[in-house]
Formats: C-alpha cells, sequence, structure tokens
C-alpha cells in the first residue's frame, strides 16, 4: 500500500509547527528550566544506556515524535519485519537478521520452511568446526595448528566480522591473529599474505553466491599463492573454507562442500554479522562468546519487539535522527566511541545507514519529498578531539554527535580509563554548554592583557554551544554488550526508513558502477580503443594503458 507523503501527514505538520519555536530553544535554559530533564530523556534497554537529554527538544517535541512514528507505520512495519513477511519489496524477499539471533526452538515458519531450525543447524556447524580450530585438532597440510585465519570477503561479509573481532579483542584466541582482505586492489591481499605461513593459514572466502567479482579476484590470488608456496590441490581443504550457498562453484574452487557454512537470501550483507559470516568471529572469541554476541543482539531485538514506543530505545534514537535532520538541518551525523577496540564501528555504521536509506525513491516509487539518511562518519574519542572536534564545536554547520562508552575497561592500566570517560563526558558537555562572550571575557581578565586585545580574542574563544549529541553507555564492552549495540542502531536504521518510506533493505545504487567496471576492465586488459565513454573516462583509461607498458 502506498503511504501517503511524509510532509502531508497531520504528524508531520504538527511537528512542524511546533519546530519552528523548538529551533530556537537553547539547551542550557531547557537543562536549568526541567531539574528531571536527564532521568526522563534516558533509557535503558539490552544493558545499554541512552541519554539523549542533550538534544534541542523536549517531552512535548517526544510526543510528536512518537505521534508521526504510529501514523507512519513504526509498530506495524515491525511486526511485519520480524514476523517474517516479505517487506524488502523490490527483491520479493522477508527480511530475518533477527531470526539468526533467536534461541534454539522458538518456531517461526516462513514460505514453510522452519527458519529457526536452519539456522541452528548452522550453528552447531560453526560451533562444532571453530571448536576444532581452535582445540588445535584441525591441522594444516603439514601436520600443523592453524595460526592465521584471513576472512576475504566484501561490504557487509568485510565490515561486520572486522569490526566486531576488533571490538572483541580482549576475548580472543591467544594463537590465532585474524586477517581481513576486501579492496581488490591488490596491495590489501599482498600485505595480508606477507604476514601469513601457507602451512598454517586458514582462509575463509565469503561469497553468498561465490561470484562477487572482487571476493573471487582475491579468493584466486590466495589460491594461487597457497599452491605456488607449498600447498597442492588436494590440501586447498585443509586452507580454504567457504561461506556461501553455491555448492557447485564451491566445490569447484576445490574446498570440500562440507565445509561450506550457508546462508540465506532474507540476510542482507550489512545485517549478516550474525550468520555464517560471522565465522571469523567466533573463531576469534569462541562459540560461548559468540553465542553470547548473538544473545545481546536478541535482548534488544526483544525491547524493539515489546517496550512502548515511549520507552523504546531504537525507536527513540530514530526520532531524535530524524528531528535532527528534518528540522534542524544536520546533513551528516558524527559518531564518537569512546573505545579504541571500537574503531571499525563508525565504518560499520556508514554502510549499514548510508547503503539501506541512502535513497531518494520511497517504496511506492515516487520521490520522497524530505532529506533522508544523513552522511554518517567518525572516529574514536579522544583522537578525534585533536582533529576534526574543531569543526564540530566552531564550524558553520550542526553536526549530532553520538558519544559511545563503556564505565569499566577490560584492561588494568591505571589512570587510562578514568581520563578516557571524563574527555568523552566533558565534550558531551561542552557542545551542549558551549561558551559565551562573558564567559570569554572573565577567563581572559586575570591574563594581563589590554581591553582592545581582549575583545579582539573574544570572538574566537566563543563556543556557540546548543549542539546535539547522544550518550550510550554500556557496562563494559563484552560480546553481549556489542550485539545490543549493534541491533540497537541496525533497528534505529529500519525506524528511520519506514518514517521515510524507503527500502532500507536494497542497494540498487552499488550496480552502475560494478556493471561500467565490467566494460573499462576489458579494455585496460585488451586492445579495444576505449572509445565508449566520455573524454574524460576514455583520457583515463588510455593513460593507464600507457602506464602498464612502462
Amino acid at each position: 500500500m502506498r503511504q501517503p507523503a511524509l510532509t502531508s501527514t497531520a504528524s508531520f505538520q504538527a511537528l512542524a509547527s511546533h519546530a519552528v519555536n523548538a529551533k530556537t530553544w537553547q539547551m542550557r535554559q531547557l537543562f536549568a528550566a526541567n531539574p528531571q530533564r536527564f532521568p526522563e530523556l534516558t533509557v535503558d534497554a539490552a544493558g545499554l544506556f541512552l541519554d539523549y537529554s542533550k538534544n534541542r527538544l523536549d517531552a512535548t517535541t517526544v510526543g510528536l515524535l512518537l505521534d508521526l512514528a504510529r501514523e507512519r507505520g513504526v509498530e506495524r512495519q515491525r511486526d511485519a519485519m520480524l514476523g517474517g513477511e516479505k517487506i524488502n519489496l523490490t527483491e520479493h524477499r522477508a527480511v530475518l537478521h533477527t531470526a539468526l539471533r533467536m534461541p534454539r526452538g522458538k518456531a517461526l515458519i516462513v514460505d514453510g520452511q522452519d527458519v529457526n531450525a536452519d539456522v541452528h543447524a548452522v550453528l552447531d556447524h560453526i560451533k562444532d568446526f571453530t571448536d576444532r580450530v581452535r582445540n588445535g585438532q584441525w591441522l594444516g597440510y603439514t601436520g600443523k595448528p592453524i595460526k592465521d585465519v584471513v576472512n576475504v570477503g566484501i561490504g557487509g561479509s568485510d565490515l561486520g566480522p572486522k569490526m566486531a573481532v576488533l571490538a572483541l579483542r580482549s576475548y580472543a584466541h591467544p594463537r590465532l591473529k585474524m586477517h581481513f582482505v576486501s579492496n581488490v586492489d591488490g596491495h590489501d591481499m599482498d600485505a595480508a599474505l606477507a604476514q601469513v605461513n601457507p602451512e598454517t593459514t586458514l582462509f575463509i572466502i565469503a561469497s553468498k553466491t561465490f561470484t562477487t567479482a572482487e571476493t573471487m579476484l582475491n579468493a584466486g590470488t590466495a589460491r594461487t599463492w597457497f599452491l605456488q608456496n607449498g600447498g597442492t590441490q588436494d590440501n586447498l581443504a585443509r586452507h580454504f573454507v567457504a561461506v556461501s550457498t553455491n555448492t557447485k562453484a564451491v566445490a569447484d574452487f576445490g574446498i570440500d562442500t562440507a565445509n561450506m557454512f550457508p546462508f540465506w537470501d532474507w540476510v542482507g550483507g550489512r545485517y549478516s554479522v550474525w550468520s555464517a559470516i560471522g565465522l571469523s568471529v567466533a573463531l576469534a572469541v569462541g562459540f560461548g562468546y559468540f553465542s553470547d554476541f548473538l544473545a545481546g543482539a536478541h535482548a534488544m531485538d526483544e525491547h524493539f519487539r515489546e517496550a512502548p514506543l515511549e520507552q523504546n530505545m531504537p525507536v527513540l534514537l530514530a526520532m531524535v535522527g530524524f528531528w535532527n535532520r528534518q528540522f534542524l538541518d544536520a546533513s551528516s551525523l558524527s559518531i564518537a566511541p569512546y573505545h579504541q577496540d571500537l574503531n571499525r564501528f563508525p565504518a560499520y555504521l556508514q554502510q549499514l545507514d548510508m547503503e539501506s536509506n541512502g535513497k531518494r525513491i520511497t517504496r511506492g516509487g515516487a520521490a520522497v519529498d524530505t532529506p533522508t539518511c544523513p552522511v554518517v562518519w567518525g572516529e574514536c574519542g579522544t583522537n578525534a578531539q585533536h582533529a576534526y572536534f574543531q569543526l564540530l564545536h566552531q564550524g558553520t554547520d550542526v553536526t549530532p554527535i553520538d558519544f559511545i562508552a563503556a564505565l569499566r575497561a577490560t584492561h588494568d592500566l591505571a589512570g587510562h580509563h578514568d581520563a578516557l570517560l571524563a574527555n568523552c563526558f566533558a565534550q558531551s558537555e561542552a557542545f551542549m554548554t558551549g561558551k559565551t562572550a562573558d564567559e570569554v571575557r572573565a577567563d581572559l581578565a586575570g591574563a594581563q592583557l589590554s581591553a582592545e586585545e581582549i575583545e579582539a580574542l573574544v570572538p574566537h574563544k566563543t563556543f556557540p554551544g546548543n549542539r546535539p549529541s547522544n550518550t550510550i553507555l554500556m557496562d563494559q564492552l563484552t560480546p553481549a554488550a556489542l550485539g545490543a549495540l549493534i541491533a540497537l542502531y541496525e533497528h534505529k536504521t529500519f525506524v528511520q526508513g519506514v518514517i521515510w518510506d524507503v527500502n532500507s533493505f536494497d542497494q540498487w545504487g552499488v550496480e552502475l558502477g560494478k556493471v561500467l567496471a565490467k566494460n573499462i576492465q576489458s579494455e585496460l586488459t585488451g586492445e579495444v580503443k576505449p572509445e565508449r565513454h566520455d573524454s574524460s573516462t576514455n583520457g583515463l583509461i588510455m593513460m593507464a594503458k600507457a602506464a602498464q607498458h612502462i
């Protein structure tokens, strides 16, 4: 059913009227006027804590945002997704990444198939395999245990597992070193192969169809390297496994199909770390911790399913983000994890959010009549403070920030964690309060400067403040906490897609460049003179061909 245009809905128009005054609010004044603002604008779920009080909104704003969520059918669409309906309309698929983390025995039948039983059959296979690799029973062709694991994938087959393995570094097996290769640029594979020994290396080739161009080029390079450095065709099965559903292609590559880990067409790449795509995560941390990772995500799924919208963390995070994007003209969102082990989390969220909701056409085929997904970017604190936070504090654009931190460290180095949290909390306060001209003058009063010098410095040292942020806290960065954190952002992305009425589960925008690349590659490697392109592209191709013959 085609949704009405977003801007035509009564709840949107009520928000637009409300925003006229809300845009002028100062958060300093909002906090001063309501001593209960912090407890009123915070929520707990699945081991996470969200403080959204440092946004330019109040309880009335939140109520109006939730009215919009209801009018746009967030609850109905949520239940449809969790129930296995084919909400990915352009590909006629269900969207069931949440089924990947359901406990054993919870029946979910889709197209006559027991999805839960299928999922746990693969999980059992993962457990058996990872246990054997980790305890040294799985041996390479010279009888040595595996020491290095190279995950070869791209997009969601790389970003998710790489991010999770780095995030859960404290739980990793001491013998196994994990490597990730995704870029078709040979420098990526070259750097990985330089660190490993063919006798003790396991390659995971992660491609659902086993035809993904970048992944299969890298996989072929890895196989050639293995065969040229002591391995034989018969040895391949000890050193290569596949995450795929293409049995014939896997067998033709030389991988024993007994070591093929399948997943399903209802698992989108950017939602696939919970599936067999997470094999590298399970190898790194062990199946027990991988199960905790799934359980943390499931706890957030259940909260999303059951909590009323007023206390629903993913819904609140989504609607605050919508408010900032739509009515405060925030064209980007910065992710600032104050935890070094989450250093790839901003990149992971880039794909999750921007590939899902970077759309301009509604599910019904009409043009979206509002801005959609903001640009998502970021870096770990405190590094970010000494880089781009200058722009966020005093630049011309207002950029909301999500601060993410753990209350307790997983290391025992004295002094570090208090300093880290102090910086995190201070930055969120500084973005909210800013610093007025009078406060700058008061600071400079004792600096033995002339009145003229002080007044010259005042505008440079003034901070406008009133810049929105959320703070997400966990006790420690455990596998369960990481699972809940990822699921929180998955559901936030889903809710915003429902508001904008876009299909968050297709990605046609990645296809055009791939098609053109095939044509250009044939021109780079063959004798065909490029003439079918514009003059710029033709000229670039000719430069590359000339360089290859130097």
